[in-house]
């Protein structure tokens, strides 16, 4: 399958201005992965597809087209090459646009003839904002889609004006609209109008705050398995492991940003990822820069980790377990391979869930994750 038509929209890499004066080291990630420096590689046998972004003007007119995904390539390419079987391919930069418009168009371009040949993207660098083309992607191709974004705000400023702050209402509210689900992780109650929690509920939306997630990271990674789209913003990331994220102290930890991300690449139905929101003007040491290309590094790990999974369409790999709660019978299925869990919410529909769920379930009591399940699946 060609590819060459992305071309267009793209800037090849420079590898001169990533690469260290000595050059990378056989087992570096540099070594092992396809690069976009005069034409579009063969990335028929990629798992992953790097796709660098510029486009900072969501955060103001004013705000210039950054370094980011170089800056955090500089890092990404020196760790070690671990997993083998991953194969990582980076096309360059998307192009930025005369208006922030035609920015978000060529990035939806990319991510659809992407994600529409069975791709995985992970976009990289520019603000939050372009989450927004990230989705309409699907859009164009008319799925419907599970959508999961890891921020300490919820990005839904009915007062705001500046696309990072409101991108999500056209998200929620554009026509057609093709957002089945939306999960939030790490939100910080003090930055939210409780008014604005209250309708994400009425939408039976799911939201997490960053305390409770962090009470139970595990808890995440079936929302993450679910979605087909998951948005990172390092504003979620503490200002400690991140020193570019300038809007709280506040957050998780740089292990479990690791961890949200390794979900991401654990889920077989994720197709595309986004780490946004990252300045280099504002690093230090560009250690946000390291913090990024470690939490791909973990990416890639839950890559593999995906691969070793049994289809479901295989029983004999996983443990059933028939229920029966409050007048509902249903099955719970556990993987023998990872242990992980699935629940049956139709005759043939099974969506990912966690080990407590089960518990609940076994306990004569109707997991919300069930209940909001069904409900999705019949609206």
């Amino acid at each position: 399958m060609s590819f060459q038509g992305l071309a267009d929209f793209l800037t090849p890499l420079s590898i001169a201005s990533i690469m260290e004066d000595e050059g990378f080291k056989d087992n570096q990630l540099g070594r092992h992965i396809q690069l976009h420096e005069t034409e579009i590689p063969d990335i028929s046998s990629a798992d992953l597809i790097l796709v660098g972004c510029c486009e900072m003007r969501g955060a103001g007119p004013g705000k210039q087209p950054s370094n980011a995904a170089d800056c955090i390539r500089k890092e990404l390419y020196q760790l070690f090459h671990w997993h083998s079987d991953v194969k990582l391919a980076d096309l360059g930069n998307i192009r930025t646009g005369s208006s922030l418009q035609d920015s978000y168009a060529a990035l939806k371009t990319v991510v659809k003839e992407l994600v529409e040949a069975g791709k995985r993207v992970l976009i990289v660098g520019g603000t939050h904002d372009n989450t927004l083309a990230q989705y309409q992607a699907y859009g164009d191709l008319n799925r419907i889609i599970d959508a999961t974004v890891i921020d300490s705000k919820i990005d839904l400023d009915m007062e705001g004006v500046l696309p990072e702050d409101i991108f999500l209402v056209e998200m929620f509210t554009g026509l057609p609209n093709h957002l089945r689900h939306y999960t939030h992780i790490g939100f910080q109650s003090y930055f939210m109008h409780p008014d604005m929690l209250e309708m994400i509920d009425k939408l039976r939306f799911d939201c997490f705050r960053v305390g409770k997630v962090k009470e139970a990271i595990e808890q995440m990674e079936p929302a993450i398995r679910n979605s087909h789209l998951v948005s990172f913003d390092i504003a979620a990331i503490q200002h400690a492991h991140a020193p570019a994220n300038r809007v709280t102290p506040n957050g998780f930890t740089g292990e479990e940003a690791c961890t949200l991300m390794q979900y991401a690449g654990m889920s077989n139905q994720c197709s595309s990822i986004g780490l946004y929101g990252y300045d280099p003007g504002n690093d230090m040491h560009a250690m946000t820069a390291k913090q990024m290309a470690q939490m791909i590094w973990y990416l890639m790990d839950g890559i593999r980790s995906g691969k070793e999974e049994a289809n479901l369409e295989h029983g004999h790999e996983f443990n059933h377990y028939n229920l029966a709660f409050a007048e509902v019978s249903t099955t719970f299925l556990q993987s023998k391979r990872s242990g992980r869990w699935w629940m049956q919410i139709n005759e043939h529909k099974y969506v990912a869930c966690s080990y407590q769920d089960y518990l609940t379930a076994s306990n004569n009591e109707i997991p919300e994750s069930w209940l909001r399940a069904v409900e999705r699946s019949l609206s």
